[in-house]
């Protein structure tokens, strides 16, 4: 059976191709004038996958990333885009998170957009800082409930948690201790109160929040507890739940921000599971040694076949487990500049 890997690079779109999920070949590269943070795979569509660039846009393919279309030229629309997401329940309606702070809604798989003005109901949302120059505050992940979608989460870079529970036509801020700096945000389709967060330790560092890296919560956002305190890293991005089991989820920690990574240790990353739905977590060691210079900036599981676990490096190796994770290998394929990744199945 088929499969393809789309990943996200600082240069467009590379498409990996596999026909028995361990050995993989580039079948095409797409968008390379373009960063592409986040890219999403359409619902019942394999073959058609979105993509935000970091600066002109949402772009759609419809032939697994070998031709592209943006097809909302000329109109009003995302522009600087971080995060897509795509609705389960109704493949047309796409969100598109923003740098600067925006949120817009396509209905008609990105031909016309509509903006979320509500997001600047909230007061909190026009003060969120950035302490890079050459980055403003941004929307880095949008999860909408598989359950209810009507109930949409936004994370903000150092800013918190966005939450609606109207399709967007209002917002509340959640940030009750928890870290400020939050890059992905996991709901369990099994029960949508349970909500995961990977975080890059910003607050932690300075002592302003508990925790390190990974919260959790139970009551759809409103308290959290610390988790994965048993690891000292406190970045993370990766934050993956098995589609058959989610109380299986794996993350991947490093210690202090990507600017630090430069040193000779690299970013001293691990990759870790937890089978209890977060309560506990284990590292995963066996096949990955000497692979904790560079940073998982992506995993991904195979939907059908949730053995298969992928684990894709900002410097671009790529790490295989058939096994759930207990054991990795190295992939024979490299795709620098990853920033995002996902998988899809062809029957």
């Amino acid at each position: 059976m088929e499969a393809r890997m789309y990943i996200g690079t600082e240069h467009g779109v590379v498409t990996l191709k596999s026909t028995d999920g361990h050995a993989w070949d580039t079948e095409s590269e797409g968008l390379q004038s373009w960063a592409v943070p986040s890219v999403a795979v359409v619902p019942g569509s394999p073959n058609r996958v979105i993509a935000g660039t970091r600066g002109d846009g949402v772009w759609v393919s419809d032939d697994c990333g070998k031709s592209w279309k943006k097809p909302c030229y000329g109109k009003r629309g995302p522009g600087k885009v971080r995060g897509v997401a795509v609705d389960a329940k109704n493949p047309n309606r796409i969100y598109a998170g923003c740098e600067p702070i925006d949120i817009f809604v396509s209905e008609d798989l990105g031909a016309s957009w509509d903006r979320l003005d509500s997001v600047w109901d909230i007061p909190f949302v026009a003060t969120v800082p950035y302490p890079v120059a050459t980055v403003e505050p941004h929307v880095r992940d949008i999860t909408i409930d598989p359950n209810d979608p009507s109930v949409i989460y936004a994370a903000l870079q150092v800013g918190y948690i966005l939450k609606s529970t109207d399709g967007g036509k209002t917002w509340r801020l959640l940030n009750n201790n928890f870290d400020c700096d939050v890059h992905t945000i996991v709901v369990d389709p099994q029960h949508s109160d349970n909500v995961y967060i990977a975080t890059g330790g910003h607050d932690s560092r300075s002592g302003r929040a508990p925790g390190r890296a990974l919260y959790a919560s139970a009551d759809g956002g409103e308290t959290w507890s610390t988790t994965a305190m048993n690891f000292t890293q406190e970045y993370s991005v990766p934050l993956t739940m098995d589609p058959q089991d989610p109380r299986t989820l794996y993350a991947s920690l490093a210690h202090g921000q990507p600017n630090q990574w430069r040193r000779p240790t690299g970013a001293e990353s691990i990759i870790i599971r937890s089978k209890d739905g977060g309560r506990s977590w284990d590292r995963l060691q066996r096949g990955l040694e000497g692979a904790d210079h560079e940073f998982a900036e992506a995993i991904v599981i195979d939907s059908q076949a949730p053995n298969c676990v992928y684990a894709v490096q900002r410097s671009g190796d790529l790490y295989a487990s058939d096994d759930k994770g207990e054991s990795w290998s190295a992939v024979d394929v490299r795709v620098p500049g990853v920033a995002s990744a996902e998988l899809a199945r062809f029957a």
